[in-house]
Order: structure tokens, then sequence, then C-alpha cells
């Protein structure tokens, strides 16, 4: 991983500087003048403060991408919106100090989505640009895959981390809901926030989680997880072609010694999609109501619609969604428990990334794990019609360390998967 302890960060930041300069077609990174002298004083500074190698931190001179809804100090957040930045300021994200603490380079704000929700930003897929990189951290997805930045965050509040990842090709992490502090973020809904990351693989997620994780602990030496298909419902929103390439990965990891067995679940997956709906929405429309109030002119039309569809639900029929979405989450559990599994394995994605840039894709592979709260990770699974796709596993809560090692240990079987044509 470029950046690694024992390098020179002076010369990656000249180093990913111009390879975000040589990919500015990809619209990965939000424009900044001063990147290179920004970058090098930076760097400079790290070699300065640990110019031996014994000591260095964790994540000494490796770049790092920031998803623009996360507060960086001495570069403005826009969260893809029209909004003057000033109204947007506010204290650097503790994810980002954090970062900084373990040493690495803050290469810049990636693209996002307007205010992280669903109206597209500029940024394509590096794997084919006809397609979209997904939404709404596609910024980050697209730089890690494109090879700007090793690492990168996102925020996910319904499938904004494991989508992209699938759709480009990398790997991601959203963590168990409250896992990773959301302080100096700009919301979406702020009960379903979680601040994730990307990285080519297991490992790199694993060394950014060590450090953005509050209480982190080691996991020991893992044994291999029993594996739970969500037969149903909720496995039949997958396309064709998603699932004839799913079942050829659960296939590979049985092989490879794995336990993989179908659990009946998530037969109400219409109700668990409408409770996501009015809590996204109404907690939406609350978080935005000052900024939305000021300059609602300045609101793209499809958020501006979201916004109002939060307006008009009551506080009540929210009340009665939080509720439900608990319940549902302690139903899930049992279910688990109940099967004696470990962990979900889903497709990470309803398909691999659509063509055009005029949309995101559907989340809905995410919703249920993500009104849950649980942890998921996605992993580069072949390709299938040539486009990358990804599997999705989802780890019980606060389960973190025992999901990315089970995930370093399934990448292999995995990353042997050859093209599915269409």
């Amino acid at each position: 991983m470029p950046g690694d302890p024992g390098g020179s960060p002076v010369a990656t930041a000249a180093t990913t500087c111009a390879r975000i300069e040589e990919a500015d077609d990809l619209h990965a990174f939000m424009p900044e003048p001063g990147r290179a002298a920004r970058l090098a004083a930076q760097a400079r500074e790290l070699a300065v403060r640990w110019p031996m190698p014994a000591g260095r931190p964790p994540l000494y001179g490796i770049p790092v991408g920031i998803k623009d809804v996360i507060r960086v100090d001495g570069l403005p957040t826009t969260a893809g919106s029209a909004l003057p930045p000033a109204v947007l300021a506010g204290e650097e994200a503790m994810v980002v100090r954090k970062l900084r603490a373990a040493g690495a380079l803050i290469a810049g704000k990636t693209v996002t989505t307007e205010f992280a929700m669903f109206v597209p930003g500029p940024t394509r897929n590096p794997r084919d640009p006809r397609h979209t990189p997904g939404g709404s951290s596609s910024g980050s997805a697209a730089a890690v895959a494109a090879g700007l930045v090793p690492l990168a965050l996102g925020t996910q509040t319904i499938a904004s981390v494991i989508r992209p990842a699938a759709y480009c090709g990398v790997a991601g992490f959203r963590p168990t809901r409250g896992r990773i502090p959301v302080d100096g973020v700009i919301p979406f809904a702020p009960s379903l926030d979680v601040v994730g990351c990307f990285a080519a693989g297991a490992a790199g997620l694993a060394r950014v989680a060590a450090v953005l994780c509050d209480d982190w602990r080691p996991a020991a030496e893992p044994s291999q997880p029993i594996l739970g298909i969500p037969a149903g419902p909720y496995l039949n929103r997958a396309s064709p072609l998603a699932l004839a390439q799913f079942g050829r990965h659960a296939a590979a990891l049985s092989a490879a010694g794995y336990v993989v067995r179908e659990v009946p679940a998530l037969d109400d997956m219409d109700e668990v999609a409408r409770l996501l709906v009015v809590i996204t929405r109404y907690e939406a429309a609350q978080a935005h109501a000052r900024w939305f109030g000021q300059y609602p002119d300045l609101y793209q039309a499809g958020t501006a619609a979201l916004i109002h569809d939060g307006q008009a639900i009551s506080a009540s029929d929210y009340v009665r969604a939080t509720a439900a979405a608990a319940a549902f989450a302690g139903r899930l559990a049992e279910t688990a428990e109940q099967a004696g599994i470990d962990a979900w394995l889903t497709p990470a994605a309803t398909g691999p990334a659509p063509s055009g840039l005029d949309s995101t894709g559907d989340p809905i592979m995410s919703v249920p794990w993500s009104l849950a709260g649980l942890p998921a990770v996605a992993l580069p699974a072949g390709l299938a019609a040539g486009l990358p796709v990804g599997v999705q596993v989802v780890g019980a809560a606060g389960a973190d360390e025992h999901l990315l090692r089970w995930a370093a240990g399934l990448e292999p079987a995995l990353a042997r998967m050859v093209d599915l044509p269409a």
C-alpha cells in the first residue's frame, strides 16, 4: 500500500497529486487548485513529526480521500450542493482527526451525490465511464478503483458504501451503527448514518477500521464463519444475472470449505423498505429544516422532493417506524441465532452497475442491514457482463472485528471468480 511506514510521504504526496490530475475526467475528487502545495506541506510535517520508522503510526504517509459531506479543516464542504460552503462549515470531523493522528495524508475531498442522497454527481465509473459508479460515495469508490488513493472514506445511510464498492470493483466496509463517530458529518438521516471506508481489499479495510472504530478489539485468529443466504423475497430483488453469479460465489465458498446454508428470512421486505423510507425522509426533513428554509431554490429537484416527502410525515408515524425498525432488528438477530449462522451472505447489489449517469442504482440489497444497523463488507467477486460484481457479508451488531477477519478469509475464493457473460 503506497505510503507504508518506511516510505517517503513527500514522494507519495507528489505521486498522488499527479494521479488525481491525470484522472480529471473521472471526476472522483473535488477540484482543489492548491492541492499540491497543501499535500506537500502536510507530507513534510509528517516527516518531521516521525523521522524514524520505528514508532510511526499505522497510516503513516498513506493518502486518503474524504467524501465531501465530512468536514476537513482547510477544505470547503459543499456536500455536492450549491449552498454556500460557509453555511455548511463547522468543526473538523472526528474521523479526520483520527486519520491525522494515525499519520494519514488527507488527499482531498471526493465527490458525493447532493447531500449524500440520490441526485448524482459527475463521477464516472472507472471500470466503464458509461456506467454509474453508484452513490452516494461515488467519488470515494471511484478514486480507490482507479488507483488514485489506496483508501477513502464514505458514508452510508442506505447503501452508499456497499453498492458503489460493488459497482466499482473494490472492497467497502460499513460499521455497526455507532462504532465510528459521525460528528462533523453533514447528515442525511442521523439515526441511520454511518461513516465507512473503501480499499482494494479486506486488509486495507481492517487497517483503517482499526483507526476509526471506537474501542477496537483485534479479533483472535478466525475460525470459518457459518454463512447464511437469506432465501425468499429479499434475494429475489436481485437480477437474474446477479443471482447466477451469486450462485457461483456460494458454490466457490462451499468448495473452499465454508458451511453455506439457506435460511428463510426477510419475507416482509416491502414493510422493511417502507420503514426505511419513513425514517430517512422524516429525519432528512428535520436535519435540513434550517438550510432548506433559507435556500430552497439551491436544492436540486430530487433532493427537494425527498425533503418535502419528509415534511409530510407526522411525528407519530416516525415514532412508530423507529419502534418497528428496532423490533425488526431484534427478529433478524433471532433468526440468525436460531439458524446457527455467524454472518449473512448476499449479493452486494442487484447486479452490475447500470448504464447511464442519471441514476445511482438500486439500493435494496443493503436496505434490511442498514435499517438494523449491522456491519457489512462488500468484497470484489469477479465480473458479470464485463462489469464488477460484489458479495456482501453482514455480521452481527458489534462484531466488526470478526467480520473483517472473516472477509479476509473469504476473499481468495471470491477473487478467483471469472466473468459470467450477459
